[in-house]
């Protein structure tokens, strides 16, 4: 072996046994323990087959109804799917503000460095603040403090007014919004506008100036020009995100709700915890989430196959 093939061997081992251990291992775990009814209260694990997964996607006939044999399961994987409504809604602000903050305008690092703030901070932290921010009480609660002002100022009364206040994280219909709301906040200035951003400098001006020319606006600008010289990072963007909120929500639902109220913000991954670790039951866990991998990986490919034919049209 040439000396500079040992050198990168070397460098590159640490690297590999760790994911061999940290990534890989844990995974082939998991997939094994999914075969398995294993509490750990109750002892060693027992060899069940397919049987943890049947109940987490199939059906049985109850009375005449088909009903699934694990209700929490559909019911949690929508509550997945409805949070990633702030993923389009987020990419759509993180792509005019970095168009904002490309352009000449007076403190735009300042602006760029504040929007990125959110960015650098532990979600813990942001959970927190939030929770503390959507909060019932007016008197803590400051957007509903907010409220009440305004409801004051309305001459609304206030046995009416505190009907009127949005129950933020306590009403199973305003839960999930408010948490929507909270993740456009923390991903519109983040790491998706600073893809964008430098997705932007690779656009040669003299398209918008030929554009210019032709009488162009800056909203046609920016739809035949902007996004799709764009589409690589939108579709880099679209992937990760896809992927990060299928398998996210835990720390959001763990910090804020509990999962409450009435499972309504409770999530794929917040489920596999409350199996794991409050029901014990590591097989059952392990089940849900080789099928959230799964899940994943098709998500992932469809957004392959499907996105890669358009980039090559673009």
């Amino acid at each position: 072996m040439k000396s500079q093939n040992k050198a990168a061997f070397f460098f590159l081992l640490p690297n590999f046994v760790g994911f061999l251990i940290f990534a890989l291992g844990p995974v082939v775990v998991a997939a094994g323990m999914g075969f398995y009814r294993y509490q750990l209260a109750s002892g060693a694990p027992v060899f069940i087959g397919l049987d943890n997964f049947a109940d987490l996607v199939l059906f049985k006939k109850v009375d005449g109804e088909w009903v699934a044999r694990d209700p929490y399961f559909w019911k949690y994987l929508g509550n997945t799917l409805f949070l990633m409504l702030n993923i389009p809604l987020a990419m759509i602000g993180s792509l005019l503000l970095a168009v904002l903050l490309n352009k000449e305008l007076p403190g735009r690092i300042f602006f760029r460095t504040l929007f990125f703030i959110p960015h650098l901070c532990t979600g813990i932290a942001i959970y927190m603040v939030w929770k503390m921010l959507l909060t019932y009480e007016p008197n803590v609660g400051i957007i509903n403090g907010l409220l009440w002002q305004v409801f004051g100022v309305l001459g609304i009364a206030p046995e009416r007014a505190a009907a009127l206040l949005p129950g933020w994280l306590i009403d199973a219909s305003w839960a999930k919004p408010a948490l929507i709301i909270m993740f456009i906040w923390a991903s519109v200035g983040g790491y998706n506008m600073v893809l964008y951003l430098a997705g932007l400098q690779n656009i040669p001006l003299e398209l918008y100036e030929a554009a210019e020319m032709d009488g162009a606006g800056w909203w046609s600008q920016l739809i035949h020009i902007t996004v799709p010289q764009l589409a690589p990072t939108t579709f880099f963007i679209l992937v990760t995100s896809i992927i990060g909120g299928l398998q996210g929500g835990f720390e959001a639902a763990y910090v804020m709700t509990g999962g409450g109220p009435e499972g309504s913000t409770t999530t794929m991954s917040y489920y596999i915890y409350t199996q794991a670790y409050e029901q014990l039951e590591v097989g059952y866990a392990a089940a849900i989430s080789m099928v959230l991998f799964a899940l994943i990986f098709a998500a992932t490919l469809l957004n392959w196959r499907y996105g890669g034919k358009r980039l090559e049209a673009v």
